[in-house]
């Protein structure tokens, strides 16, 4: 997904969405991945969250490393 204008509606709702920050989790099989405090346009209404594609190419090499070294858990914080 890719980021949206602070300004416009949420597809989901209607509501008005704004720059934020969300979390983000993977579920590996053999451990969790969570990344705290990731830039997001977020609902004010409904809370869905969109990223941009450059924070989303930073959580796949986190989640790319944290499958490398087999950790059951890996949390880590983008701000």
């Amino acid at each position: 997904m890719g980021a949206k204008t602070a300004s416009s509606a949420c597809p989901l709702c209607g509501g008005s969405k704004t720059q934020g920050t969300t979390t983000f989790t993977v579920e590996l099989g053999f451990g969790v991945v969570v990344a705290r405090d990731v830039p997001a346009t977020v609902c004010a209404q409904c809370g869905a969250d969109w990223i941009s594609d450059a924070i989303a190419a930073k959580l796949e090499g986190i989640v790319d490393d944290a499958r490398q070294k087999h950790h059951m858990v890996e949390v880590t914080s983008l701000a």
